[in-house]
Parts: structure tokens; C-alpha cells; sequence
């Protein structure tokens, strides 16, 4: 398999991934309002630094062709196993899918993209090591 996707590129949004995932607590100065008791269940997270990252990760998938960002979306589902690294091809057509949700909400809403990347990275046996990803 040869990507399309220059693996910096790849390397780069793993550590900006990395970034967004690790929210920090935030800290409530007011007495009167208590988090653990708000509606929101993430409303002890601190979005603020995370949401500069976040219009990051959007920023550099917006930059990419339709070709990368389905590459970079399928990666993703390697690692996160809904497809095998056999199964490539199927991976790639399903990212191509008209049908289905914009491939960069998608790959923005998941979870542990970092780490379905890494392990997407690792199926094909590649990886960041030595890679140049800061920008």
C-alpha cells in the first residue's frame, strides 16, 4: 500500500489528535455553581485551549484533496478495526461513499483518532518514528 497522503501530514494530525484528546480540568472559581451538578456532563473540561486545536486539525484536513481525507479516514478505520489492513481497497471505496456523513466530521468526531491512526499506521507497518511532523 502506498498512500497519497505524505505520512508528515499523518504524523502531524496524530499529534494534534493527541492534543485535543488530552482535556484539561477546569477550575471553577465561582462557590455557587457546581460542575459535577451541571446538565452538561463535560462542563468540568476546560474547551477553550482544546477548541484552538480542534480548528487546527479542521485546517489541515480542509487543506487536503478529497482523496487525502478519504485515505486518512479509512487509516482510521484500519486502526480502529472495522477493516483489516487486507481489506484496503474496501476501506478506501467506503470513504469514497456519496452517501455517507463528510469524511472530515467524521474523522473529527472520533474519539481516539490519534490512536486509530497510530494503529492504522502500524497495520501497513509504518509509524511516526523519525518522522519530521511539526509544522
Amino acid at each position: 500500500m502506498e498512500l497519497v497522503t505524505p505520512i508528515e501530514t499523518i504524523c502531524r494530525l496524530i499529534l494534534r489528535a493527541r492534543e485535543m484528546e488530552a482535556q484539561d480540568a477546569d477550575v471553577d472559581t465561582d462557590d455557587e455553581v457546581d460542575a459535577a451538578d451541571s446538565e452538561d456532563e463535560f462542563a468540568i473540561l476546560d474547551d477553550e485551549s482544546n477548541e484552538a486545536v480542534e480548528e487546527e486539525i479542521f485546517a489541515l484536513l480542509d487543506e487536503l484533496g478529497d482523496e487525502q481525507v478519504e485515505e486518512i479516514l479509512a487509516l482510521a478505520w484500519v486502526g480502529r478495526g472495522t477493516y483489516d489492513a487486507s481489506e484496503w481497497s474496501d476501506a478506501l471505496e467506503a470513504a469514497r461513499e456519496p452517501d455517507q456523513e463528510e469524511p472530515i466530521d467524521q474523522i473529527i468526531e472520533m474519539p481516539t483518532l490519534a490512536a486509530y491512526l497510530d494503529a492504522g499506521l502500524a497495520a501497513f507497518d509504518l509509524n511516526c518514528d523519525g518522522v519530521n511532523a511539526a509544522d
